[in-house]
């Protein structure tokens, strides 16, 4: 073809119509833009999964036959381990809601109290519990800095005042 000239396929793509041009279907919303805060804890979230199953096989593995700690059955802590792990799963996509960041709190004192059945679970409870804190905090310091300069780029006029 020669420059100037358009084949059939070649049209732009009118508002609205898919980049690619495939007619007929529709294209896919904006993803929600997440925050931070939300970002770092489920970053942190995602590793505890990987060390409480760790955990869970190792507490099972010291545990006598005749009964592990606290005279609990030998399977009770990959049960234990497993319900853990569905807790940290569950939280990761629900923490777009507030309310999901109470249950990581309540998740990180859980993983703090499994101290009690190895007391090495003490030293990596603290480690989770202060990248917790930590992330919760530096990420919604950030959030609304971003919110901040967001604002004034909306409305320059107001940063004057």
């Amino acid at each position: 073809m020669t420059a100037g000239t358009h084949g059939p396929g070649d049209e732009p793509a009118e508002a609205g119509e898919p980049l690619d041009g495939v007619r007929g279907e529709p294209t896919r919303p904006a993803r929600r833009a997440r925050s931070v805060r939300e970002s770092l804890a489920s970053i942190v979230l995602t590793f505890e999964i990987v060390v409480v199953f760790l955990a869970a096989l190792v507490i099972w593995g010291l545990s006598r036959e005749d009964g592990g700690a606290f005279g609990l059955p030998t399977w009770a802590p990959l049960a234990a381990g497993g319900v853990v792990i569905l807790g940290l799963v569950v939280t990761i996509p629900l923490l777009r809601y507030e309310w999901a960041y109470v249950l990581g709190w309540a998740l990180q004192v859980l993983l703090l109290a499994s101290g009690l059945l190895n007391p090495a679970m003490f030293v990596v409870g603290a480690l989770f519990g202060g990248m917790w804190a930590y992330c919760m905090i530096v990420g919604a310091r950030i959030d609304r800095a971003r919110a901040a300069d967001a604002a004034a780029v909306a409305d320059p006029g107001k940063e004057s005042e």
